[in-house]
């Protein structure tokens, strides 16, 4: 079974180098034989779901599938031409149901989940062919479909969705412990998979990279490696931003820091050329990198490939992430770890912006090594009992409300948003002021998550993330952190900052200018919604 390389390196080396953890011996057995996993429809769609429980049996190393009960079945021998692999397909729930399966300890793989037919296997004598509905003839082109990937062991269960891929079907991973603690990830904002879909297709350059069945339904949005494969998007749409950032440490230095518990380690890179080599605090050099490609930054492999040592692998993780998120070429420590810096490059990495703002939590997986600096979707338990996947809103859902146009009225009486003198050039502020019916004060709050008038959006400026951070109006480019906005109760959140809309000390004062606080429910912080 192929699984996705970020999901091998995050369990073996990857996800513990990002974080700076030794690697220990196994503990003691803990956690169920079998572990339930539900499996929750809240979709909305009405097709039959099936669910696919595939992986590998981690003590025989052996390839297979789990069935109905939870008993791990190796797959038979295949053939050239690929021979049908056996009926692997567990009914899943309808709409508004759930279906447990049972998980046994020591399995690594992935749970598909497909709308309207089973997923085709097929075996080759080197084992199973999975789905690409990316290549051309693919099977599985035209079904709706997705996956979670997992591995349960004696070090507990890690669970996690996945954009590295494709975004396909909405959902959520959770894990429940022994304590009865419950960790959730991986849930979209209100109208999130929209939210998504509109901000590619209203770009030239990535709109062919959303995929859509006859019959009209979207079926994926492909991420930026599988659509550039496929001739969806330019083959060299980031290499411009890599020579650029390759070339911005030629005349200085980059420091690479590549585990979070031990930044003493560290690693100093310099551009000769197009190779970029790093030493380490003796002098010595222990890396060098080539100049890579976009196929290579969308990868994480070839020029950035990361074997999995202590050195080279974790300095190669590390230049992947910050070329993906472009920040490499402006900073002068990597990883940066701000996520208001991310995505700022130019041309921009629309595909990782789009999908990180529209999880409620900030937290996707949006290529391989999304887990530098703890930004995966991603759940663990090292004691579960329970877990689940839920299969959320492919419209509306999430923590807001339907979309309207109209005043937004504050906490406080009789005053209003509004944009400071009507003005509708860039970086005007945005403040409190006697609610008048005005242009100034009519705000839509769309499907995209962003908040607008005056033919510009709600804005926090220069990206800011912290306390105190003001808010303005500026061009809309939806899905773009800083301007993307979730209804929560009676708050607007930013998720990239996790903080909220704030009038500052609720005060009943024209003028008093709008900004992100922490979020606390009050009355400060209360906002009614466009048009109610």
């Amino acid at each position: 079974m192929r699984l996705l390389r970020k999901w091998l390196s995050a369990l073996v080396v990857g996800g513990l180098c990002a974080v700076g953890a030794t690697v220990a011996s196994p503990a003691a057995a803990i956690g169920p034989d079998r572990l339930p996993i539900t499996i929750a429809n809240q979709s909305g769609r009405g097709e039959q779901v099936f669910v696919h429980v595939l992986g590998t049996d981690l003590a025989t190393g052996r390839l297979g599938w789990v069935d109905a009960g939870g008993t791990f079945r190796p797959w038979p021998a295949g053939s050239n031409p690929p021979s049908p692999a056996p009926d692997s397909a567990i009914a899943g729930p309808s709409n508004g149901g759930a279906v447990t399966v049972q998980v046994p300890r020591g399995f690594s793989g992935r749970i598909y989940f497909s709308f309207g037919q089973k997923l085709p296997f097929s075996l080759t004598p080197d084992g199973l062919v999975q789905p690409a509905p990316w290549a051309g003839g693919d099977p599985t082109r035209d079904i709706l479909f997705d996956w979670s990937e997992l591995t349960y062991n004696d070090a507990g269960l890690w669970l996690n969705s996945s954009q590295v891929d494709m975004f396909a079907v909405p959902h959520a991973v959770s894990v429940t412990g022994a304590s009865g603690a419950t960790r959730t990830t991986g849930t979209l904002v209100a109208n999130g998979r929209q939210q998504i879909i509109d901000a590619l297709r209203a770009n030239p350059d990535w709109a062919r990279s959303v995929v859509t069945r006859a019959d009209g339904t979207v079926l994926r949005v492909l991420a930026p490696g599988k659509a550039a494969s496929a001739g969806l998007l330019s083959a060299t749409y980031l290499d411009g931003y890599i020579a650029s950032a390759w070339n911005a440490y030629t005349t200085r230095t980059l420091t690479v820091q590549p585990f979070g518990d031990r930044p003493e380690i560290r690693y100093t890179g310099r551009t000769s050329g197009t190779t970029m080599r790093f030493t380490d605090a003796s002098g010595r050099e222990v890396a060098a990198f080539q100049r890579p490609s976009s196929s290579d930054v969308w990868g994480c492999d070839g020029a950035l490939h990361a074997p999995n040592d202590q050195v080279v692998g974790p300095i190669a993780r590390t230049l992947c992430a910050a070329l993906f998120r472009g920040t490499l070429g402006a900073s002068s420590t990597e990883p940066v770890l701000d996520a208001s810096q991310f995505y700022r490059s130019s041309p921009p990495n629309l595909y990782g912006r789009v999908i990180h703002a529209a999880m409620t939590d900030g937290r996707a997986y949006a290529f391989a090594f999304d887990d530098v600096g703890a930004f995966e979707s991603l759940v663990h338990d090292g004691d579960p009992r329970s877990a689940r996947i839920d299969l959320t809103p492919f419209s509306g859902g999430g923590t807001g409300p339907a979309t309207g146009t109209g005043a937004v009225r504050a906490g406080v009486s009789g005053k209003c948003l509004d944009v400071s003198g009507g003005n509708s050039a860039n970086g005007t502020a945005v403040q409190l002021w006697d609610c008048n019916g005005t242009a100034a004060q009519r705000w839509t709050f769309g499907s995209d998550g962003t908040l607008r008038a005056l033919g510009k959006c709600l804005d926090v400026a220069e990206w800011g993330t912290a306390n105190g951070s003001k808010l303005q109006i500026w061009d809309c480019n939806p899905g773009q952190s800083n301007q993307t906005w979730v209804r929560q109760g009676n708050a607007y959140r930013n998720p990239a900052s996790n903080r909220c809309l704030d009038n500052p000390s609720n005060q009943a004062v024209n003028g008093n200018r709008i900004q992100l606080w922490d979020c606390f429910n009050n009355s400060a912080q209360w906002w009614s919604v466009p048009g109610a």
